[in-house]
């Protein structure tokens, strides 16, 4: 179906006219460097190009007031001394005589693309846009916006098409109070920002823009907030909070339409933001939300000031929407305090109302750490904006590597009476085996010399593994008479390739050797219903669950809190799923699973499933090509059991996996759950 991009140069064609220190970033360049970046990658051609529109008053009265509209509607006809009156009455924004023709555009822009969208036109797609949207009120111009794009865009959606629940997630550095105002009292869209706000202290300044502005109404417990009181996040920080909040909740809302406020100025050396993140963090974060809503994504931009990092940014967007392999995110560092603090107060505060967080901890107990430290600094330390030119330390950080899709995306090692999916290519070994291979197959796993057919599978497999290796395939899927005979005989291969790590993953019941996972070479997470021996190696992680793999609520529970954290710090350079027999796991859980564990090794992922199997073929080659998921049906509370024995094995693990954290260690003030 392919990838929408939303570009029109007029959009460019407005600028600032006069001195104003709190708006002179919000340039032309801003779309002109993304839109050039992402030609020079050549993704631009790949995309399909779907033209801009203006937003008609109808469409843009679905969000704004019919005064405000008539009164930017004159801006046009106004004198420079005229705009700047205009402006004053509205906060750290400023008006162009063509910003009212732009703004139009930049609505109807949002608005073709989710016609684009849902209309099955395209699957995904982008909007580059200017000017941006999510501050933008009921009857008020504000924070360089003038008309709430994405906010249009939702109203929209459920208007003409019907759509029943909306998610919008809103990564800008700023809070988009605009879109938060607009849905604060409706259950159908469920808000997500997070932002800096340094204990309101950054702007908006908004007392709503904490943790514990939850929505209003029946609207109560669909707005998210996860306020950034510290600068300086980090890749690790942001998947954390997407792991442990924003991902239970939405997999829970079930939306039928994902809208992303795009904003980049959350990117590594925006003098906005002054985080760490590096763009190709954004290339996962768009890649955990594309299986939601049958992969009905659309992004449009809105901040981002740092203009090498803001197109690094876009660039890696475009790119996971087009399906290409992410970039490993190596060397993922601990969430830090301030970031759990605010984790922990925003799953206590939506815990009444998910069923994913019934047992999140409390807040703490004492006044937040870091807000005592913040409170305490003199007031002049950190000037407001438009104060003074503000002048970060320059960050410097490395180009986002070089995303390349190998020639075959994925193949298949079947039995001759199964016919291979389209679009996967069948895996027969053309070369001698290796004489050591041969051996170590003998003597280990073949006992029976005669099992010729045994043979040819382990030796297409062990071939597999080495065409992922030099990139030559991304994924496959093989049916074998064994899994854990094939399991075993794989690990035991990549095990031998230096620098090789593995992350297996085993869903169903069966007994499983924890001893090769010593080395660290192997993190083996099995997720079943079977009590396990406690581990003796923090490489081997059994997930025991009451009903095991068949209980959707429970399974996907483990999957966000446990295996995305897990496999994320591990950085693993291949996946092994395996499905043992009779797992239980149901057809729509076992796609999800699959795509969210392309996360990991650049979508090197390799799926074992046991000859009998046959009618999971063509699903799970859908999803290794890159279809999305079928969607979950609206999610109960796990089971009040598996809860705790999750949580226990959390608390014993985190010491060691610091992505499992969601809480402040004790002797921070924090308070432990469960």
């Amino acid at each position: 179906m392919g990838t929408a991009l939303i570009y029109d140069v007029e959009m460019t064609r407005y600028k600032l006219l006069w001195v104003d220190p709190a708006c002179k970033i919000e340039v032309p360049e801003r779309l002109t460097v993304s839109y050039e970046a992402l030609v020079r990658g050549g993704l631009a051609d790949r995309c399909i190009s779907v033209p801009v529109r203006e937003a008609t008053d109808e469409e843009i009265l679905l969000v704004h007031s019919e005064e405000y509209l008539e009164a930017v509607k004159k801006t046009p006809y106004m004198t420079l001394e005229d705009l700047k009156e205009f402006t004053l009455q509205y906060g750290d924004v400023y008006f162009h005589p063509n910003i009212y023709h732009c703004a139009k555009l930049a609505a109807g822009s949002a608005l073709h693309l989710v016609d684009s969208v849902m209309t099955g036109k395209v699957r995904n797609g982008m909007a580059l846009v200017r000017p941006p949207g999510h501050h933008s009120m009921h009857s008020a111009a504000n924070g360089f916006c003038v008309f709430n794009n994405v906010a249009i865009a939702a109203q929209y959606a459920k208007q003409k098409y019907g759509v029943k629940r909306v998610l919008i997630i809103d990564w800008d550095i700023h809070h988009g109070q605009g879109v938060q105002y607009c849905f604060e009292d409706d259950p159908s869209v469920l808000y997500f920002s997070w932002h800096r706000f340094e204990h309101q202290k950054f702007w908006p300044h908004l007392r709503e823009s904490d943790y514990d502005s939850v929505g209003k109404a029946y609207g109560a417990g669909f707005n998210i907030n996860v306020p950034w009181n510290k600068v300086g996040m980090e890749n690790g920080d942001y998947l954390t909070v997407f792991c442990h909040i924003l991902l239970p909740v939405a997999y829970e809302f079930c939306p039928d339409l994902v809208l992303v406020c795009a904003g980049f100025d959350s990117a590594i050396g925006d003098p906005e933001g002054e985080m760490c993140a590096t763009p190709d963090i954004f290339a996962h974060l768009t890649h955990l939300l594309m299986n939601l809503a049958g992969g009905k994504l659309c992004a449009v931009l809105e901040g981002g000031y740092n203009l090498t990092s803001l197109s690094q940014s876009v660039c890696q967007t475009v790119q996971t929407l087009l399906g290409d392999p992410l970039p490993r995110l190596s060397n993922l560092s601990a969430p830090c305090k301030s970031a759990l603090e605010s984790l922990q107060c925003a799953r206590s505060a939506h815990r009444q109302y998910w069923s994913s967080l019934k047992y999140a901890a409390d807040a703490p107990t004492s006044e937040i750490s870091t807000k005592r430290i913040k409170l305490a600094e003199k007031e002049d330390e950190r000037p407001e904006i438009g104060e003074e030119e503000k002048s970060p330390e320059e960050k410097v950080w490395p180009e986002p590597p070089q995303r390349v899709s190998p020639p075959i995306h994925t193949a298949s090692v079947l039995p001759n009476d199964v016919v291979c999916p389209g679009g996967c290519q069948p895996l027969t070994s053309s070369e001698d085996p290796d004489p050591l291979i041969v051996s170590k197959l003998k003597e280990n796993f073949l006992k029976d010399a005669d099992d010729s057919d045994a043979f040819t599978a382990f030796s297409n497999l062990i071939t597999l593994i080495k065409k992922m290796e030099m990139n030559q395939i991304c994924n496959g899927l093989a049916l074998v008479r064994n899994v854990t005979t094939a399991m075993m005989c794989l690990i035991q291969h990549s095990a031998a390739t230096p620098g090789n790590r593995v992350l297996v993953v085993c869903v169903g019941n069966g007994k499983i050797p924890s001893h090769v996972t010593s080395d660290g070479k192997t993190l083996l997470v099995h997720i079943s219903s079977e009590d396990r021996q406690e581990q003796k190696s923090k490489y081997y992680i059994p997930l025991c669950l009451k009903k095991g793999c068949s209980d959707m609520s429970g399974f996907i529970h483990s999957v966000f809190g446990f295996l995305l954290p897990l496999g994320y710090e591990y950085d693993p350079s291949l996946v092994l799923l395996v499905q043992m027999p009779d797992s239980g796991v149901c057809d729509s859980m076992w796609q999800q699973l699959i795509g969210l564990l392309r996360s990991f090794a650049q979508g090197h992922t390799l799926v074992l499933m046991q000859e009998d199997e046959k009618a999971l073929v063509d699903l799970t080659a859908s999803t290794l090509l890159g279809e999305p998921a079928l969607p979950l049906e609206q999610l109960q509370a796990p089971p009040t059991e598996d809860v705790k024995t999750l949580e226990m094995l959390r608390h014993r693990l985190q010491t060691e996996w610091k992505l499992l954290q969601t809480t402040v260690p004790p002797e921070s003030g924090g308070a432990d759950e469960l």
